[in-house]
């Protein structure tokens, strides 16, 4: 995430959205930026028109079911299994949810 940030940041002070810049972002922010990882989001949004994209976001925020509340005394004790299937399930989701921005 802190690659899209440090993209939106240059975006909003009007800076060009390119290697150099989010490489200074991130070194800037203390994050130890991934020469790959920075190719790879200039050119996955070289074509996006980020101010459209802002403007949609909150339109998928609020399709976006709310999760549901439960009290803390009535869960129960889960085995260690079923909560590595479910930190298995969550980064799944995280890995699709990341593949959308690179699609």
């Amino acid at each position: 995430m802190e690659y899209v940030y440090a993209a939106m940041l240059l975006h909003k002070s009007g800076k060009e959205i390119n290697e150099k810049n989010v490489s200074e972002v991130l070194t800037a922010a203390g994050v130890s930026a991934d020469s790959v990882r920075v190719k790879a989001l200039v050119a996955s949004i070289a074509e996006v028109d980020i101010e459209e994209a802002i403007k949609s976001a909150p339109a998928m925020m609020a399709a976006a079911p709310a999760p549901a509340a439960t009290a803390p005394a009535a869960k129960e004790e889960k085995s260690k299994e079923e909560e590595e299937e479910e930190e298995s399930k969550k980064e799944d989701a995280a890995i699709e949810g990341l593949g959308s921005l690179f699609g």
